[in-house]
């Protein structure tokens, strides 16, 4: 499998042809300023979350796990220009740097930010939902999965971050709660006769799911 240097990566970003400067600078913070900057969803995964979004051109997107936001800008451009996106975040620490970049991003008024753990956000949100997006505690990926299914709009699309883990998933016994979260979502996704997914290679495993309808 081809590696993705920095130099190449760079090449991908540029070839896009738009220059961010909002986000770059959210990037760039977040580094300097936050805990675990690898969470971020950026560069080329920041313009495949955005892409897909304004393929799918939803009303409402929820995503689960907001971080500093950069996500939540990247699939809020797809919106339809009345739509708007749930994004919840369990760290209360990042609300204030999370509202100063979505403030600024021009999307405030399309993105509704809760901040407290997702078992509790989700059961008050109301659906339906033609984007879901997944990046928060590995742990509980299989109980996420339970909650946003009955809020996903028929030929609806859920998107999940990191369910390669690093290669962790080919583990068979392992004990690591975190790995046997993603193994159990992932299992879950494959025998569910709605769903249909594909995996993608691209930074720590992006998996898009199509519930089939009827």
């Amino acid at each position: 499998m081809l590696e993705i240097s920095e130099e190449l990566e760079n090449y991908i970003l540029t070839q896009a042809g738009r220059k961010d400067d909002l986000l770059y600078e959210l990037y760039r913070e977040t580094h300097k300023k936050v805990l675990h900057p690898r969470m971020l969803s950026d560069g080329i995964q920041g313009l495949m979350l955005e892409m897909i979004s304004k393929i799918k051109a939803p009303h409402k997107i929820l995503e689960i796990g907001t971080y500093t936001g950069y996500s939540a800008i990247c699939l809020a451009r797809g919106l339809q220009p009345e739509g708007s996106l749930d994004t919840i975040e369990i760290n209360d620490e990042l609300e204030d740097f999370i509202r100063h970049y979505l403030n600024r991003s021009g999307l405030a008024g399309n993105i509704h930010l809760h901040i407290g753990p997702a078992g509790e956000m989700v059961p008050k949100l109301e659906g339906p939902y033609q984007l879901i997006y997944i990046d928060a505690d590995k742990r509980e990926y299989p109980r996420y999965l339970e909650l946003t299914l009955p809020l996903l709009a028929p030929g609806g699309i859920i998107l999940a971050d990191n369910v390669l883990w690093d290669g962790k998933v080919l583990e068979d016994k392992t004990q690591d709660l975190h790995t046997r979260g993603i193994q159990t979502f992932n299992d879950m996704i494959r025998e569910n006769e709605r769903l249909e997914s594909i995996i993608l290679p691209l930074r720590d495993g992006l998996m898009m799911v199509r519930e089939v309808s009827d």
